[in-house]
């Protein structure tokens, strides 16, 4: 990096149920801690005290932020004002945003350096109209910000570095598909150095299925749940939020779990691979018609990177495409994305 003035910075990566933080400095991780509670939770935040204690000399924070509404487009250093529009914005990643603002007040009075607001969906901010237009009546559209705004764009950033490496061209001549699968799990269309399509809208809960998110599922379905009062309106979020995807499906948020399962005969198990596999080739044959070449298929995220039975499965549905392509698989880093994010930021 050699950046003056921003040599040793602090990420914070806050998931739904987990946390980790990194120290970096020159592209390297000097230190780090992760728990898998919530991050707001005492174990976490005295995790994190312990981690700023041992590394006292931080220049800057990086914070991911799951959603950065229609006006946190960029990373930024976090201003009031812009700290205020994300918030305004919190419920539409409700299992993300708030904990993590509570956390970044927290560490903003810990802490006087900059801090940076790094959002997810920065990513795809330059989505084209087409693809980020809902067909929903224009009022609505206009008076609520309805669009279509996408997600794991850290992730996204780092895979599609890694990718230029890999490939040995530039980033703006690249023409790739990306899988990010994990907790939550999206794909991506990359053309001329921008998204140009994703599986993830409004909100993280449209597209793939998930570890516990539902993904996209018939919103009739939904308005007849409600209709009917067969579910109540918090009965029906708990469920398409913490009980559904993979869980609801196999009775496990784990690939590993599953995959075990399913070779030891349990129907449940195996249907949920299959499930997985199938929407999640689906979504990627989608996104291919947003591109004029496919250059490489980039697997990343943690069941991305580390499940090779899905990667499989996943590949084995695209042949009908008759595709000849690169497969590349990209270990996530997001917290080196935060770190590169950050300082850009700062030293623009």
């Amino acid at each position: 990096m050699g950046v003056v003035g921003v040599s040793r910075v602090l990420t914070i990566n806050p998931g739904s149920s987990s946390l980790q933080a990194h120290v970096i400095t020159d592209d390297r991780v000097i230190d780090s801690m992760h728990v898998e509670q919530r991050p707001e939770s005492d174990d976490a935040v005295r995790e994190l005290e312990e981690l700023m204690s041992r590394n006292e000399d931080i220049d800057a924070v990086g914070h991911r932020i799951v959603h950065g509404g229609p006006e946190v487009t960029a990373p930024l250093i976090a201003s009031d004002a812009a700290i205020d529009s994300v918030r305004e914005f919190a419920s539409l990643a409700p299992l993300h945003v708030p904990a993590s603002l509570a956390l970044l007040d927290k560490l903003r009075a810990r802490l006087a350096v900059p801090h940076v607001l790094c959002p997810d969906t920065a990513f795809h901010s330059g989505l084209p109209e087409v693809a980020a237009t809902y067909a929903l009546p224009k009022e609505w559209r206009e008076r609520y910000g309805l669009r279509r705004y996408g997600f794991h764009g850290l992730s996204y950033g780092w895979a599609v570095s890694k990718a230029a490496d890999e490939l040995e061209r530039p980033v703006d001549e690249l023409s790739l598909l990306l899988a990010h699968l994990g907790g939550g799990s999206s794909v991506c269309a990359f053309r001329e150095g921008r998204s140009v399509d994703t599986s993830m809208g409004f909100t993280p809960l449209e597209g793939l299925p998930m570890a516990k998110r539902s993904g996209s599922v018939d919103p009739g379905m939904l308005l007849w749940l409600l209709r009917e009062n067969k579910l109540s309106l918090d009965e029906l979020a708990d469920g398409l939020h913490t009980g559904s995807g993979l869980l609801g499906l196999g009775g496990s948020p784990d690939t590993r779990d599953l995959v075990r399962a399913a070779a030891g005969g349990d129907v449940d198990a195996d249907l949920a691979l299959r499930v997985f596999a199938h929407r999640t080739s689906r979504e990627l044959a989608a996104a291919a018609t947003s591109l004029d070449r496919v250059d490489a298929l980039v697997f990343t995220g943690e069941i991305g990177w580390d499940q090779p039975e899905v990667r499989e499965a996943v590949l084995a549905r695209l042949g009908v495409l008759s595709v000849t392509m690169r497969v590349l698989v990209v270990e996530p880093r997001e917290e080196l994305q935060l770190h590169r994010e950050t300082v850009a930021a700062l030293t623009e």
